[in-house]
């Protein structure tokens, strides 16, 4: 929600100076615990399968953050953040086959490519919104879908594309050297997501976040109030491309052999699906979709269940989400959890 001021009042709440309460601790206590928990106990605790998956998780709850910066805290819907996962993808891939730079500075270039191209992507944001903007931004996804899939991704060939198409032995993308084996790379894939989340947070909590909020609730008033609109519109997609270019890296890692069939155009609009329903106003928000997108169709593949049946699951829960609640399961959930425990407390209550 947006209070009057232009300020965002639901999720990613400002820090507040002096002592933090009993609360603010004990979630401070409770993230912690659960970070060190994920980073240490749960690789061990499942098999390399659902490693394996929850390191898309992590690459996913990146991309989810960046589209839920656009759509929840602008108000600017895109259908192309897939695409600029492709681009960062093949960007980390041309490089390292190409360099020997270390696996960090790879991700970085790759950020700050990526965030040049997405930023183009965003140009049309600057005129349109809506349903346009969506539909530009779609049918540009869909152009680079179609000269990546005539290009092919990098396999260690030689020239600019650095592919290959002779049936010779196409080695795997390299993987930074802490991190070689499936557990290892989890971890670190959890660690840039940490960053990447991070990096957003202080955006929100400064001045681009209060820009954001004011464009959203009206670009007029907005422009009325001296916020120059172009200008924060085109960070956002900056932002939201760098961060989605890091993500890009990360999978290249993670998979190792990159094809274009794993990037399509219709991708884009599961994506956004997800990130309504998981809720585009808390952080959070954006793990519990990359959850849906990720480990649900993991599970389901698992227990011999087609995932092609979650298209029809997202399309109810996007209903729910629009009808019921617009602030995605990351704000209905807890919500709906409390009410229930206050009833029964009053129903033990009324017993005793």
């Amino acid at each position: 929600m947006i209070d009057t001021t232009g300020r965002s009042t639901t999720a990613w709440p400002r820090p507040r100076l002096g002592r933090p309460d009993g609360r603010a601790l004990a979630r401070a206590g409770t993230l912690a615990a659960l970070l060190l928990f994920v980073l240490l106990a749960l690789p061990e605790l499942l098999s390399l399968y659902y490693v394996q998956a929850m390191t898309q998780v992590a690459v996913y709850a990146v991309v989810a953050l960046g589209l839920g910066v656009l759509v929840g805290r602008v108000g600017l819907v895109s259908l192309g953040q897939v695409a600029v996962l492709a681009i960062g993808a093949w960007v980390a891939a041309r490089l390292l086959f190409a360099t020997t730079l270390p696996y960090p500075l790879v991700l970085l270039a790759t950020g700050l490519l990526t965030m040049a191209a997405g930023t183009l992507i965003g140009l049309p944001a600057l005129r349109l919104r809506g349903l346009y903007l969506a539909l530009i931004t779609l049918m540009l996804a869909g152009a680079i879908t179609v000269v990546l899939a005539s290009t092919n991704f990098p396999n260690g060939g030689a020239g600019f594309l650095g592919y290959n198409g002779a049936s010779v032995h196409i080695p795997p993308i390299r993987r930074p050297g802490i991190a070689g084996s499936e557990p290892a790379y989890f971890r670190y894939a959890v660690l840039v997501a940490m960053l990447m989340f991070a990096l957003v947070a202080v955006h929100l909590w400064t001045r681009p976040g209060r820009a954001w909020a004011a464009i959203r609730q009206s670009e007029a008033a907005a422009l009325a109030a001296g916020i120059n609109t172009t200008l924060y519109k085109l960070w956002a997609f900056a932002l939201a491309s760098f961060i989605t270019g890091v993500a890009g890296g990360v999978l290249a890692g993670a998979v190792r052999y990159l094809y274009s069939i794993d990037f399509r155009t219709q991708d884009s609009i599961t994506l956004l699906a997800v990130v309504l329903m998981g809720g585009v106003y808390r952080w959070y928000g954006a793990i519990v979709a990359a959850l849906l997108l990720e480990l649900l169709p993991a599970l389901l593949n698992n227990w011999g269940v087609s995932a092609d049946w979650l298209t029809i699951l997202f399309g109810l829960g996007v209903l729910q989400v629009l009808t019921t609640a617009p602030a995605g399961l990351a704000d209905q959930v807890p919500r709906d959890l409390a009410r229930l425990g206050r009833r029964l407390r009053r129903s033990g209550g009324a017993r005793s």
